[in-house]
């Protein structure tokens, strides 16, 4: 069993947390957050300390590091956990600047660093499905994709200050979706947005509604549609179409019940809220961090919050300017 230091004991530290608990290869030892109650609350519920990230870092039982810290400490937690010899699972974005992140990835490589980065959309199973059968060529060869992804409705304004921008705080998640279906580099970015959910949004110099389309050297295209409300449930939906068929990975309802009458036949609704459409999701991230420290080499890394990093950056460089970015 392996003994496990998380830092962030917020929504997604909590949710980590459990996952970790539930795991019968891991161990949540330590708890480290800036506010101690928090801290307190997630470390008396699993039978952990809490810590400082010294602390955590100096313990040599700790084999593994969870960073679900702010995004503005992701990359220095990770590359300190690094430095002390522990394998990192970083929550996304590795770092909301792009010479930052590019200048790290020497620092992680020279390190040889195991480092998880949590883009938890890969361990979805109907989307691991999906990228599985394109994979084993079950519609030919991959022309076109298309990603939706909606939220339910925007967060606070506040929130939308500081979270980077829709395309380094939501689209990321469909950027590094892109690049493992495609199966190639994007070389080509267009993207256009708008403000046509909440005028706070835009006041707060953000968008809330955007359309991306991403092109590989070989021609294949990627549409990418995001939205801050759906006013239906939380969408996420992928269809790819290849030279011989489409797959397609549809929304998660509520229930599968559905009722007929004379109107007609009416299902459940969507799941709402992303944390219960990912649920499984993160299970199975939490259960890779132990095949990683079993000595597996991590599915994402360091490299791959890079270059999903950049298209967010193209594409909001390309919705300020109205041109395609070229990589």
């Amino acid at each position: 069993m392996h003994d496990i230091a998380l830092i962030g004991a917020g929504r997604i530290g909590k949710i980590h947390a459990a996952n970790l608990a539930a795991n019968p290869r891991l161990r949540l030892t330590r708890v480290v957050d800036p506010f101690p109650e928090a801290a307190a609350a997630i470390a008396a519920q699993y039978d952990a300390r809490v810590s400082t990230i010294a602390e955590a870092l100096a313990d040599p039982a700790v084999a593994g590091v969870v960073v679900a810290s702010s995004t503005d400490t992701h990359l220095p937690y990770s590359l300190a956990a690094a430095e002390a010899g522990k394998a990192v699972f970083c929550e996304k974005p590795l770092d909301q600047d792009l010479t930052a992140a590019r200048e790290s990835a020497a620092r992680f490589a020279a390190l040889d660093a195991r480092l998880f980065l949590a883009f938890n959309r890969r361990f979805d199973p109907n989307f691991a499905t999906l990228q599985a059968r394109l994979a084993e060529g079950a519609v030919g060869a991959l022309e076109t994709l298309h990603i939706i992804s909606h939220d339910p409705a925007p967060p606070p304004v506040e929130y939308i200050k500081v979270s980077g921008g829709i395309f380094k705080d939501m689209v990321i998640h469909d950027f590094d979706m892109a690049r493992w279906l495609l199966g190639e580099d994007v070389t080509e970015v267009f993207a256009s947005a708008s403000v046509l959910v909440d005028p706070a949004i835009g006041e707060a110099g953000d968008v809330d509604t955007a359309k991306t389309i991403l092109r590989t050297a070989s021609g294949r295209l990627c549409v990418i549609s995001s939205s801050r409300r759906s006013g239906y449930g939380y969408d996420q939906r992928i269809e790819a179409f290849g030279s011989k068929g489409l797959i397609r990975a549809q929304n998660q309802l509520e229930t599968s019940v559905e009722t007929w009458d004379e109107e007609g036949a009416a299902t459940d609704r969507f799941q709402n809220f992303f944390l219960d459409r990912y649920a499984v999701a993160y299970a199975r991230e939490a259960d890779h961090f132990a095949d990683i420290l079993d000595g597996a080499v991590p599915l994402i890394d360091f490299r791959d919050g890079v270059a999903a990093l950049a298209l967010a950056e193209a594409a909001a460089q390309s919705a300020r300017s109205g041109e395609r970015v070229l990589l």
